[in-house]
């Protein structure tokens, strides 16, 4: 009876909703239709004291997936600066969107096809398989787009891009024409990492290396010793390179010659020098293979060497390995091995050779460097900058794409975010390689190229042949006339996301987006694709535009599980956000992927830590019940503070302004952190406690001060708290008594 008593003196006037313990399933569904009702994460409609623009785009989650902890941690991140901004008074525009993921939807709905009907793409056609992908992707696209609602995402849906949708699809065809026109997108023959199990190149990202053991061979080859680990590709070896001051092979000069016993007979071998070489690495020498390793390629181009197919597309060797023409690399490499015993070839094998195999991520195959005629941007082309409005560049000025890319960085014009990774984006650039664009793959942008002639099949074969007399259609759309023939390639995925932060504002038209929210203001994602996805964004936007892509990009970790070992389905140790939501709520789930998470760092993530978030929220419900039920009748407003009141709130505009300055410098880990130890050990822990005394037995002045102190302190709070957890602290905001007119998300930042 005691404790009911106690219960109705402090409680007895309160909410009816604060009477029971938060609930965040009963709240966020109902709270986010209220926000997109209002329309405010629209900037155009936002109230007039908004004026000044800020804008980001998010990085588009691939529609063949669902909502991994990686999404959740940038999602939080990105809501916690839109909200922030947008409540300074910022035109804050969140742009969101999807990726097709080309190869990985393809490969996926492939396989989708052969297990119910077991057929592949070439028995259903180009047209039919491509309806396929639209079904499909439709429905992936809507469960996306609700699981980034789930985090309180306060996104502007009217604003929403697919990058294959019609706009994105007009976009990408455009860069293309003026890159080729440009004379920085070009048709040549280099190594692509190809997929014989796929059938399709693949760009950089979607190498997943793979520690292997396997046998590592020591090989006789005339008077030197050669290692590989792969003797199925040295048929063709018909080059010894060596450093040009390495001493043990000073007598040979580049250019000797030398007959050598090699798998299937003697073979002349030409000696080259290239300072490539390691001296320190085995003996110093090696033979190389041109058409299938990125290096041996580059000394062949520096010393125009020939350069010879040994494996096909399928994984075949091919007739210059004779007797073992048509098998599979596989199945012949023990064969082959023998066939050099035997001739007395080998001299040793290391049975437990470490080294690192490229498989694809998509799809789980090996690799195989091949030679193919593909279309590249050149990064290396000298070109007249055609416009531009980067510090340090002018309309007119020679520069190269690679240029470009490292100048604005080195200027300062875009911030990386933590500062340490400006080194491995410098290092990144300097190594960087033309950019392989095109892809064997039905689903995807189709190359805005036509071809007309019989050498156009040669081509379009995929292979290095002789295309003269090829007539050559490089637009927008189909040319006028008969016997146009499309490229049937499709462009890497990551031309389409390079365009990201302009295509998505209306570009190549001159759009009154495109001119108001570009350069965007902050590019947020993970580390892991710093160079694969923001490099290019810069590529595209310095040429295209003349301008940065974004001012600053914030590069958040990697979330693994509470033992530090990366999430898998083979460890069993993925947690789900959705799963996380479902059972603490989304604000609890955002604030255990930021507090405690320094950029660029990687994050730790247990049940455990989502749970104890969950238990802050309660605390602030509880805390919220206590104020309110104390202050709602008003009359305190104009109250003076009594000295100890003044003391907390200069304490707490101490707090305010150190809160702001960590927002401001993109330390979200800090902001949170301060913010929570604040409202549980001193708000809670000791201001409350301080005023119960006044509130229940003080004089007038006293207890006014008080009801004063806990209401601005409260609304304060719950302003700081809202970019971290927007649905307690906005369904908290609307009992406040005169407030219920009025949505937290637009209100001023309380400094």
């Amino acid at each position: 009876m005691e404790k009911r008593l106690v219960f109705w003196y402090y409680f007895g006037n309160v909410n009816p909703k604060l009477l029971k313990p938060y609930n965040p399933k009963a709240t966020e569904a109902r709270v986010y239709e209220l926000w997109e009702k209002s329309g405010y994460f629209d900037p155009d409609k936002l109230p007039a004291r908004h004026k000044d623009p800020f804008s980001i785009v998010l990085p588009p989650p691939n529609v063949t997936g669902t909502l991994h902890m990686g999404h959740a941690a940038m999602l939080a991140i990105e809501d916690i600066v839109i909200r922030f901004e947008r409540m300074r008074g910022k035109r804050a525009l969140w742009l969101p969107g999807t990726d097709s993921a080309a190869l990985a939807t393809q490969a996926k709905v492939e396989d989708i096809l052969y297990k119910k009907e077991k057929k592949t793409r070439h028995d259903i056609g180009r047209e039919a398989l491509l309806g396929r992908i639209e079904e499909f992707t439709k429905e992936s696209e809507a469960t996306i787009v609700n699981q980034v609602k789930r985090m309180g995402s306060s996104l502007d849906w009217g604003r929403y891009s697919y990058t294959m949708d019609e706009t994105r699809n007009r976009a990408v065809n455009e860069a293309f024409k003026r890159m080729y026109e440009g004379g920085l997108i070009y048709r040549g023959a280099r190594i692509v990492n190809w997929d014989p199990k796929l059938q399709t190149n693949v760009s950089d990202i979607e190498i997943e290396w793979k520690e292997e053991t396997a046998p590592f061979y020591y090989l006789t080859y005339g008077p030197f010793t050669i290692g590989t680990a792969r003797p199925e590709t040295k048929f063709g070896d018909k080059y010894v390179v060596m450093h040009p001051d390495d001493e043990r092979y000073k007598k040979y000069k580049h250019g000797d010659t030398l007959e050598v016993e090699w798998v299937n007979g003697p073979v002349t071998a030409t000696i080259v020098k290239d300072k490539v070489v390691d001296m320190a690495f085995g003996t110093g020498v090696m033979t190389i293979t041109p058409w299938h390793d990125q290096t041996d390629f580059d000394i062949a181009a520096r010393h125009n060497l020939d350069k010879e197919q040994i494996i096909d597309q399928k994984g075949m060797l091919m007739p210059i390995a004779g007797e073992f023409a048509g098998v599979h690399w596989k199945k012949a490499r023990p064969a082959i091995v023998e066939k050099l015993r035997a001739k007395g070839l080998v001299e040793k094998v290391d049975e437990k050779y470490a080294h690192r195999v490229a498989t694809n991520s998509r799809g789980g195959g090996l690799l195989e460097p091949q030679v193919m005629l593909q279309w590249f941007v050149d990064v290396n082309k000298e070109f007249k900058l055609p416009h531009s409005e980067l510090d340090g560049f002018e309309k007119g000025d020679t520069v190269t794409l690679k240029r470009l890319m490292q100048g604005v960085v080195e200027s300062g014009q875009i911030e990386i975010i933590p500062d340490r990774f400006k080194k491995t984006y410098f290092h990144w650039i300097k190594d960087l390689r033309d950019w392989c664009i095109s892809r064997q793959i039905w689903y995807g942008h189709q190359i805005p190229v036509w071809y007309r002639s019989t050498g156009a099949h040669d081509r379009l074969n995929g292979t290095p042949s002789d295309s003269r007399g090829v007539e050559t259609h490089v637009g927008i759309e189909r040319p006028e006339g008969e016997g146009w023939e499309q490229d049937p390639d499709t462009l890497d995925t990551w031309f389409s996301s390079g365009l990201w932060t302009f295509s998505t504002l209306g570009w190549p038209d001159k759009t009154k987006d495109l001119e108001t929210f570009h350069p965007t203001d902050v590019l947020e994602t993970g580390y892991d694709i710093l160079f694969f996805w923001v490099a290019r964004m810069v590529l595209m936007s310095t040429y295209l535009l003349g301008q940065i892509p974004f001012k600053k990009v914030y590069l958040h970790g990697l979330v693994r599980d509470g033992k530090g070992r990366k999430m898998s389905k083979s460890l069993g140790n993925i947690i789900d956000p959705l799963d996380m939501i479902e059972k603490y709520g989304a604000d609890a789930t955002r604030l255990s992927l930021i507090i405690g998470t320094a950029p660029g760092n990687d994050l730790k993530l247990s049940e455990d830590r989502v749970r104890g978030y969950k238990h802050f929220a309660n605390k602030l419900w509880n805390v919220a019940r206590f104020v309110l039920s104390n202050t709602e009748h008003g009359g305190f407003e104009k109250a003076k503070f009594a000295k100890e009141d003044a003391a907390r709130m200069e304490e707490f505009e101490a707090l305010k302004k150190e809160v702001t300055a960590h927002l401001d410098k993109y330390e979200f880990y800090l902001a949170g952190d301060n913010l929570y130890h604040y409202l549980w050990h001193t708000f809670a822990d000791k201001v409350i406690e301080e005023s119960k005394e006044a509130l229940k037995g003080g004089n007038a002045a006293q207890k006014r001060s008080k009801q004063k102190l806990l209401h601005l302190l409260l609304e304060d709070q719950l302003k700081l708290l809202h970019p971290f957890i927007p649905f307690v602290t906005e369904e908290l905001w609307s009992m406040l008594p005169h407030k219920k007119q009025s949505l937290l998300m637009i209100e001023p930042w309380p400094i």
